[in-house]
């Protein structure tokens, strides 16, 4: 049983993408995605602040948040998907905790989060 999981994990290593930037929550980023319509392909950006990472391995994933109009959309994103095309680090956030929630019950100014120096 021990070996089938090593070599599950040599699998997902392979797997793995190289592309992603070190990014924690709290830090503004943007997302480059691989939209297909029928048979052509571009990118779209999505860019917002980075609510809260979790998973490890091919399993893990992050969740963006961002302000369009008055209406805030959080959208999450499989980190290894080969639809994202790039990762992108805006800005360095100051936060002390690893999942922002409270954003979802602020809006305006008091929704911004001070940059790191």
């Amino acid at each position: 049983m021990q070996g089938l999981q090593e070599i599950m994990k040599n699998v997902e290593k392979k797997l793995l993408s190289k592309n992603t930037s070190e990014f924690k929550p709290g830090d503004t980023v943007s997302v480059s995605l691989k939209i297909l319509e029928g048979d052509k392909a571009r990118l779209q950006a999505f860019s917002g602040v980075v609510v809260q990472k979790r998973g490890s391995g091919m399993g893990s994933t992050f969740t963006l948040r961002k302000a369009s109009g008055n209406v805030y959309v959080e959208r999450t994103f499989p980190l290894h998907s080969p639809l994202l095309s790039d990762i992108k680090l805006l800005r360095k956030g100051k936060v002390r905790r690893a999942k922002l929630f409270y954003l979802r019950d602020v809006s305006g100014k008091s929704s911004r989060i001070k940059e790191k120096k």
